[in-house]
C-alpha cells in the first residue's frame, strides 16, 4: 500500500503553504484556485498536512498495482 496526500480542492483557500513544504514537489496550486497532489509523486509523508492552514489535506492508503 502507498499513501498519498489528498486535499479537499473545494475548500481550499490557494495559499500554496503545502506547495512550498513538499519535499518531492508534488503539489501544485492551479490558477490561484485549488491544490492538488500528483499521485506519482506524492510519497505520503504527511509535511503538507502539517503545514496547511486550512486543514484539509489528509493522507490516505491506495492499492498499487506493478
Amino acid at each position: 500500500m502507498k499513501k498519498i496526500a489528498t486535499l479537499s480542492i473545494k475548500d481550499c483557500v490557494s495559499c500554496g503553504c503545502c506547495e512550498k513544504v513538499c519535499p518531492k514537489n508534488a503539489i501544485r496550486v492551479y490558477n490561484g484556485i485549488y491544490a492538488k497532489a500528483n499521485e506519482n509523486l506524492c510519497i505520503g509523508c504527511g509535511i503538507c498536512r502539517k503545514a496547511c492552514p486550512a486543514d484539509i489535506i489528509s493522507i490516505k492508503e491506495v492499492d498499487t498495482f506493478g
